[in-house]
């Protein structure tokens, strides 16, 4: 357990955080399928993505990892997997579990891929499976929750026309778009339901780095063509615009000025966007570039922050740094359009609701969302079950209100490992 210590200054600062999950684990299984060696610089070394490399390095792609140089050397393996049989364990990182599910379909043999306790319980991939399925690949869960684990028998991947449901996650879609170019025939997606499109935007970004095209129909249909192959390559990972959140909001909370480099407004990180919600709100908003070129983006909090009403289904996996600091301002938070949380590390939803009352604050929950009242914190401490953007979120209460402690800090490791160090340099 970790208690928070109040800020007692006014926070004027440069803060740098890691980099983005999103583009590094899309990258290192690119990386694995073009043939010859790329170089990924500024990558995040967290748990998700040492479940990702570890997990092909068992399937004998050559990963050498240097965590103070944040670099991966992959040489991969043009699409051809060695390995028969393995059983890969991918912790608590969906974007591993989904993405290879599809790379060990490209294999001849049997793969199991199985992960923690909240991958075989509350986070669904049978949507992907039912896709792989219609492709003619005997994929399927254990058991019947439509979970991990996940039997793959694989006998290559023809590819062809698929219907795919990715309305709980992206991360299907992604699966299938990264593995196409390795197919006989390409693959084409027809989406149903609704698609949370910035991560796709990043899968794609990524794709087009490594020499391979996709045809987007207005995000509805998606088709990659078959016999392409991604080119090795130096490709440069920008930061985490869902960790840069977290301090985005401290100054916003505490009425303070933080910058953070290397990130601009035209990145294709969704997430880049919560700083638009806090402008609302009312913070002072910008995008500087200093004399050597280096961009960031900078917020200064104002003395109160507004009561906002807003869709976030496209930036959900910052609507819990919303929460946090929503009791704080002048009039209701309303957030909607975030059921799919419900099926993320945790329920995110009754996380949030449920560590709010802890704290004395007035919150109703919906089905697919809060209404968070302005209110006076009482100390307590916040149960995290285990996931990363819990801990970090309530965590920002605590610079404004004593006696916040957060329970099992140590998840942060899933992708923001410094989150603590880099916090307590607020108070310098």
């Amino acid at each position: 357990m970790i208690e928070i210590q109040p800020i007692e200054k006014r926070i004027d600062t440069i803060v740098t955080v890691p980099g983005s999950k999103s583009y590094t684990n899309r990258a290192l299984l690119v990386a694995a399928l073009a043939k010859g060696h790329s170089r990924l610089i500024g990558a995040l070394f967290s748990d998700d993505t040492r479940y990702m490399f570890e997990a092909l390095r068992k399937l004998r792609v050559a990963i050498a990892a240097n965590e103070e140089r944040c670099t991966f050397e992959v040489v991969g393996s043009g699409g051809k997997i060695s390995v028969h049989r393995a059983e890969l364990y991918i912790g608590n990182s969906g974007t591993a579990a989904r993405s290879l599910v599809s790379y060990v379909a490209l294999g001849n043999g049997e793969y199991v891929i199985d992960g923690d306790e909240p991958m075989r319980r509350t986070r669904p991939i049978s949507d992907l499976l039912d896709a792989l399925q219609q492709l003619g690949v005997e994929a399927r869960a254990q058991f019947d929750n439509g979970c991990l684990p996940v039997i793959v028998r694989a006998k290559g991947l023809k590819g062809g026309r698929t219907r795919l449901n990715a309305s709980k996650s992206s991360q299907f879609l992604t699966s299938l778009m990264l593995v196409a170019p390795y197919t006989e025939s390409g693959i084409g997606i027809e989406i149903a339901g609704d698609l949370k499109t910035p991560y796709i935007d990043i899968t794609m970004s990524v794709m087009k780095a490594f020499g391979v095209e996709v045809v987007n129909e207005d995000y509805r249909y998606f088709h990659i063509a078959g016999g392409q192959r991604y080119q090795p390559c130096v490709y440069t990972i920008e930061p985490d615009a869902s960790n840069a959140s977290y301090f985005f909001a401290a100054a916003a909370l505490t009425g303070g000025r933080i910058r953070v480099n290397n990130l601009n407004m035209n990145s294709l990180q969704g997430d880049i966007h919560f700083v638009n919600v806090l402008e609302q709100m009312g913070c002072q908003v910008s995008q500087y570039e200093n004399l050597d070129s280096q961009t960031g983006i900078e917020v200064i909090g104002p003395q109160r922050l507004k009561g906002i009403e807003i869709d976030m289904k496209a930036i959900s996996d910052t609507a819990l740094t919303l929460a946090a600091i929503a009791p704080f301002a002048d009039s209701k938070v309303i957030i909607r359009n975030i059921e799919h949380t419900r099926w993320q590390e945790t329920d995110r939803i009754h996380a949030m609701v449920t560590g709010l009352r802890k704290l004395g604050v007035n919150v109703v929950e919906r089905r697919d969302g809060v209404e968070i009242e302005p209110s006076k914190i009482t100390p307590a401490e916040i149960d995290t079950y285990g996931d990363h953007r819990v801990a970090m979120s309530f965590s920002l209460i605590g610079l404004k209100v004593p006696g916040i402690r957060i329970k099992n800090p140590e998840c942060v490791s899933k992708t923001f490992p410094t989150f603590f160090d880099v916090l307590e340099t607020l108070h310098y």
